[in-house]
């Protein structure tokens, strides 16, 4: 077997990608222990595996250990004015303190971030090390590719790519805008994955799949929301002060949608005759948003289910999420039991 020497972390795809990624996502301005002036050389995890099915053909004779990099020698401080510049979010402000120890960083890591402090706590210490390449052999057995090793901006405008449009279930049908980041898989730490707030929501309705998806379809414009006609309307109007559309467009068709139709302040990403319909906010937001309706038939049974989808941008984002999250029971809470209320009136027939 041949063993890899990873200098600095294989990013973008790690617990310490997720660890730097919220700090600097989350705190416009932060103190530090003095670990943040360690010299590292983070590598992408694309190179690692490069490597890795390379070493698979090297001789049998070869049995020694490589230092691997990228060609990127960064202080952490670098990486996060790096992070900040890649995601578009103002730069931010670090000032090292002496005093906090790793036990008392890894803490305020796990309450800033998603990462548990049980994890953040190694991670914390490995990181008073400097991990530095001392060689580059391997690139006699495993030659670089012509257009060289990944550096680490562009790891991380792919790692954020892969946060906004990876492991998703269903293809997106805007081009100009990622689709809603899915869930992160089942064999994910809870913490992965990036951060992604959902308000989900389901329902039993007596009334048919059929009846349930014309309600669905017919939402928004002079129908409404089925839930708290006034809160909708007072979200327009903030977001038309604000300088967004607001509800001033309603609807194209007052029954059908289509891809690209606008709904209110939202627009069709994706539908699925009878199954789906997502929509994502083009209201003025810190952050992208989208609603998803769905239609399950299961076992005959009609099941209504409902996701509220934010992705946050930057401290803001969270804030504002936060901010919003005692008014979700009174909004989408009630959107439910009202949609369902909708179907089983307009069933002809009661339910199947």
């Amino acid at each position: 077997m041949l063993p890899l020497s990873c200098c600095g972390s294989a990013w973008f795809d790690s617990a310490s990608f997720e660890m730097l990624r919220n700090l600097t996502e989350r705190l416009p301005v932060m103190t530090t222990p003095r670990w943040v002036h360690t010299r590292t050389q983070p590598i992408a995890i694309r190179d690692v595996l490069r490597y890795l099915v390379g070493c698979a053909a090297l001789p049998y004779e070869v049995s020694r250990t490589f230092d691997i990099g990228g060609p990127d020698v960064l202080t952490y401080a670098d990486m996060m004015h790096g992070y900040a510049a890649v995601a578009g979010l103002p730069d931010r402000l670090i000032i090292p303190v002496r005093v906090l120890t790793p036990a008392l960083s890894s803490l305020w890591v796990g309450l800033v971030s998603p990462v548990p402090a049980n994890v953040a706590r190694p991670l914390v210490e490995s990181l008073r090390a400097e991990t530095v390449c001392r060689e580059h052999d391997i690139a006699e057995y495993v030659p670089d590719p012509p257009e060289g090793l990944i550096g680490f901006r562009r790891a991380v405008a792919l790692a954020l790519l892969r946060i906004k449009e990876a492991d998703v279930a269903t293809r997106w049908s805007s081009a100009s805008t990622p689709g809603a980041p899915s869930d992160p898989l089942p064999t994910d730490p809870d913490w992965a994955g990036g951060s992604l707030y959902i308000d989900r929501r389901s329902r039993v309705v007596d009334a048919s799949p059929e009846i349930l998806w014309r309600v669905i379809e017919g939402v928004g414009g002079d129908t409404g929301w089925y839930s708290l006609p006034v809160a909708w309307r007072l979200r327009g109007f903030l977001d038309r002060l604000l300088g967004g559309v607001g509800l001033r467009r309603g609807r194209r068709d007052p029954s059908r949608l289509r891809i690209g139709d606008a709904v209110d302040f939202w627009r069709v990403e994706e539908l699925e005759p009878g199954r789906l319909l997502r929509l994502r906010a083009e209201m003025r937001l810190p952050g992208l948003a989208w609603l998803e309706l769905t239609v399950h038939d299961r076992d005959g049974t009609t099941l209504y289910g409902q996701r509220a989808i934010f992705h946050p941008r930057g401290l803001l984002g969270h804030l504002y999420w936060w901010g919003i999250s005692p008014f979700h029971g009174l909004i989408f809470g009630r959107m439910p039991r009202n949609v369902a209320k909708a179907a089983e009136q307009a069933e002809p027939y009661g339910y199947r």
